[in-house]
């Protein structure tokens, strides 16, 4: 899916797709503010971490409300449908499919009724035990589907929103702290009812996910980088396995697991914003510093160092650095190309890479380039690149990849190319060169991409690298993005209680699909 957030290289040519972001979440408790348009601004710093569709739900103490739709963050609200979200908690989504299939029934948040009002839920990342989850959900409420289940959604998340809904018996918290144990898998969660915000984040801390100070109230985000959008001081990182609740009577923490952190490695390489910081590390001096190794690990005799915009640019700057060679723009990039459903002609998609990228010849003309990229997927677009730069007159081309080869699918948050697509799981290195057509390639090794997260080894996941997850897979058949589509648990009339819950101006598609 083409993606407009300017970093993305691997979707330059049409129909090539890269590894697909995890989602972005954001919750804000904060009277007096306007919620809904905090969390807009929220969301639009996190729109590179999906961008299928978006929503927020708020609540004013006796009403919530939720509008959310397909597509970009600016696309899917107005000030109108912002105007209409008022209230004192709020939460947010944009999406990234990672299960269930990209449809407005899958968009988040979530809703479903709990014993005392209505709960609104967000997740980023991916469950491995969403077959357990079903069977867990027709053992507790039998084969009918509940909520947004039995209106259609397939997704782990509605998953988790039933769970949640719990019983007259329990309050939302009491059940949160039953149900988080049972997940498994990378998940950070945002959630709300009337009165509540609450987040949670897995035990292994997979994904990144933060807490900041409002002057009157409290945000967490995905990434530090939405907290200094909104104004909002970073507190400190939600821990692993830690449930954290915000309401009138001040912020509660409660741990539900011991930690046992491995985050992931590929949000300092890719999924991050460079302007964010993770465990202390900021992504942009970490994706310098895995340039700085790529030069030392792989150097060459060349005249300029160019990225490939936006994602290779903090890896080219610290290969320039480091090896001497002179920096330049040798590429420029149209930052207005985002998503778009018009097919090209069979002429123009041979010619699809120009739609986004194209060389400056009088700087590359004559010149030997290092081109420095973040990962190759399938390897296409790196092809028409080199071929392209040729093309404008450069004497030769050095690719130069800022991490090490992507071999193993993810199960975790990021949809990558099946392993068989995956061009480095077949070919060596040097058979990857020669089949792009560069002069030479050089990967980034994992010690090296390591050493730059400034992280211990035992706490990052590596998995796409080295095929070692560390966190147990279930059975080949009971994994997959499309698990919930091929379940057999029974469609179910809706709840009376989702018939119930009030929706904002165009927003009745939040509960029902116009």
């Amino acid at each position: 899916m083409p993606r407009g957030d300017g970093r993305l290289s691997h979707d330059l040519m049409p129909g090539e797709k890269g590894p697909q972001d995890a989602c972005g979440v954001f919750g804000v408790w904060a009277p007096g503010e306007e919620v809904a348009k905090l969390t807009y601004f929220g969301l639009y710093a996190l729109q590179h971490r999906g961008q299928e569709s978006a929503g927020i739900a708020a609540s004013n103490g006796d009403q919530l409300l939720v509008y959310k739709d397909m597509g970009l963050v600016s696309q899917v609200f107005d000030e109108t449908a912002l105007n209409a979200l008022t209230g004192h908690v709020a939460i947010g989504h944009t999406r990234y499919s990672t299960t269930g299939a990209s449809t407005w029934e899958n968009a988040q948040p979530t809703l479903g009724p709990t014993a005392g009002g209505t709960i609104a839920l967000g997740h980023n990342g991916n469950l491995t035990n969403t077959a357990e989850l079903v069977d867990l959900v027709a053992e507790r409420y039998g084969s009918q589907r509940r909520g947004e289940l039995a209106r259609g959604t397939t997704t782990d998340t509605a998953l988790v929103t039933a769970l949640l809904q719990g019983d007259p018996d329990h309050t939302l918290e009491a059940t949160a702290l039953e149900v988080l144990p049972r997940l498994r898998g990378a998940f950070c969660l945002v959630f709300m009812d009337e009165h509540t915000l609450y987040a949670a984040r897995d035990t292994h801390g997979v994904r990144p996910l933060v807490l900041g100070r409002l002057e009157r109230g409290w945000v967490v985000a995905s990434e530090s980088a939405a907290l200094d959008i909104v104004g909002a001081s970073l507190v400190r990182e939600v821990e692993p396995g830690e449930l954290i609740a915000i309401d009138a009577d001040g912020l509660r923490s409660t741990r539900f697991a011991p930690a046992t952190p491995t985050g992931c490695s590929f949000e300092y390489i890719y999924l991050a914003r460079p302007d964010t910081s993770i465990s202390g590390r900021s992504v942009h001096a970490a994706r310098v510093e895995m340039g700085r190794a790529l030069a030392r690990e792989f150097p060459v005799d060349a005249d300029l160092v160019i990225p490939v915009p936006e994602s290779g640019t903090p890896a080219a700057i610290g290969y320039a650095a480091e090896s001497g060679i002179r920096y330049a723009q040798g590429l420029t990039k149209n930052a207005y190309v985002g998503r778009t459903f018009i097919q090209p002609s069979q002429t123009l998609r041979q010619l699809g890479i120009r739609l986004k990228l194209n060389p400056l010849k009088d700087v590359i003309r004559g010149q030997r380039l290092v081109v420095v990229d973040d990962t190759i997927v399938r390897g296409n677009t790196q092809r028409a690149l080199v071929r392209m730069l040729r093309e404008a007159g450069a004497a030769e081309v050095h690719v130069r990849i800022s991490a090490p080869p992507v071999k193993w699918p993810c199960f975790y948050g990021i949809d990558f190319a099946s392993r068989a697509e995956l061009i480095a799981t077949g070919l060596t290195p040097d058979e990857i060169g020669r089949s792009i057509g560069a002069d030479s390639l050089g990967y980034l090794s994992l010690e090296g991409m390591i050493e730059a997260t400034e992280q211990p080894s035992a706490r990052l996941c590596t998995a796409c690298f080295t095929g070692k997850y560390p966190i147990e897979l279930p059975p080949a058949d009971r994994l997959g993005k499309h698990l919930l589509e091929q379940s057999e648990l029974p469609l179910g009339a809706p709840e009376d209680g989702l018939s119930s819950l009030l929706t904002s101006t165009g927003g009745a598609s939040a509960l029902e699909h116009p």
